[in-house]
């Protein structure tokens, strides 16, 4: 005995054969293009965090400076010597610049901005999956 399944679909439930005649509906473009800006979401946001937490725990490592007695009152110089050429405002975009050069400033940047991108894909997402709704 042969059956053609050709746009209905055949269940077997405790001997008894169920035919279904639905077709399933294939998938919009859009519901498409929405599952995988979230999926990109996801990913980026693990990945971001992911990497922050990794410049953060390398990079807080304590390094091994303390026979190193050259370097004593070398910042007071640096920052008389950039006062000078530069002024203030010389002084505050070297604080801003050592600032960044923090592994705690640079995990929060890296953090930040993958939580950025990521929000940007659930919301183009979202318009995505309203455009088929409403579409």
């Amino acid at each position: 005995m042969r059956v053609s399944l050709q746009s209905s679909a055949m269940f077997s439930f405790g001997g008894c054969m169920i035919a279904n005649d639905k077709t399933p509906s294939p998938v919009s473009s859009a519901r498409r293009l929405a599952r995988r800006l979230k999926l990109a979401g996801v990913i980026v946001l693990l990945l971001g965090l992911g990497g922050a937490g990794t410049v953060y725990f390398l990079e807080t490592r304590p390094a091994d400076l303390s026979g190193d007695l050259s370097m004593v009152g070398y910042g007071r110089a640096e920052t008389r010597q950039m006062e000078i050429l530069y002024g203030k405002s010389g002084d505050l975009i070297e604080d801003w610049s050592n600032d960044l050069k923090q592994p705690g400033t640079q995990a929060f940047i890296i953090a930040a901005v993958s939580a950025v991108i990521a929000c940007g894909c659930f919301y183009f997402a979202r318009l995505s999956e309203h455009d088929d709704e409403t579409g």
